[in-house]
């Protein structure tokens, strides 16, 4: 009996780490589309293969909003090169771009998550008025970008211990100057909520509980 239960509690503890670092799969996501040739972009910088409701291939700027799919933002292709040498006319480059604005995505899962970590690969080339965002707020909690100052193209953003729980996740990326560029973001966390740590301290606790209980009865 009691080795099943130290069998139960490793189970539990070792599922609930592994959990924690599993990446987790966006069913779809709505945005403004990105803008190009109409706003002043030397390209199109659309999401043109977005597969879901909304005109993919016209600037958001001129009202194009995308809904309920997926697109370049999830398509797990992450830009190793800056935008002029990634995007095209046709809008489906490796990036997505907004400009003069910055753009807020609400990204949606399947069912409830836990998410602990968020990775944003961006463009910040300092070329042609492109930086990374200064800050990128998620669900109403703003966490700066320091080095966006300093050109480096491309950029990962990560933010971790973030311990986001539901089955959406509201992202705005704060543009400070005049385009801002999006490749690919990343979600990792758990499928299903995962207790909070007090949680699962409590079960820990009592299933250590009942085998002293159960070492007792024999």
């Amino acid at each position: 009996m009691t080795n099943n239960i130290a069998g139960a509690l490793a189970a539990l503890v070792l599922c609930a780490s592994a959990a924690q670092a599993a990446p987790l799969v966006v069913s779809s996501y709505d945005m403004r589309n990105g803008d190009g040739n109409a706003h002043g972009g030397s390209y199109n910088y659309w999401d043109a293969n977005y597969n879901g409701s909304g005109n993919a291939t016209q600037d958001g700027l001129s009202g194009s909003t995308l809904s309920g799919g997926t697109g370049a933002l999830t398509d797990g292709v992450i830009a190793t090169d800056p935008w002029y040498l990634v995007s095209n006319q046709a809008g489906t480059g490796q990036y997505v771009g907004w400009v003069t604005m910055s753009p807020t995505i609400t990204f949606h899962f399947a069912s409830n998550v836990t998410i602990n970590d968020i990775e944003l690969h961006v463009d910040n080339s300092h070329v042609g008025g492109v930086t990374a965002p200064d800050a990128v707020v998620v669900d109403g909690t703003s966490y700066a970008n320091p080095s966006w100052a300093t050109a480096s193209a491309p950029q990962t953003i990560t933010l971790s211990g973030l311990a986001i729980t539901g089955n959406s996740v509201v992202v705005t990326l704060s543009d400070p100057t005049y385009w801002v560029f999006l490749s690919e973001i990343e979600f990792n966390g758990a499928a299903g909520v995962v207790p909070e740590p007090g949680s699962l301290a409590l079960i820990l606790g009592g299933l250590g509980l009942f085998a002293i209980r159960a070492r007792r009865r024999r």
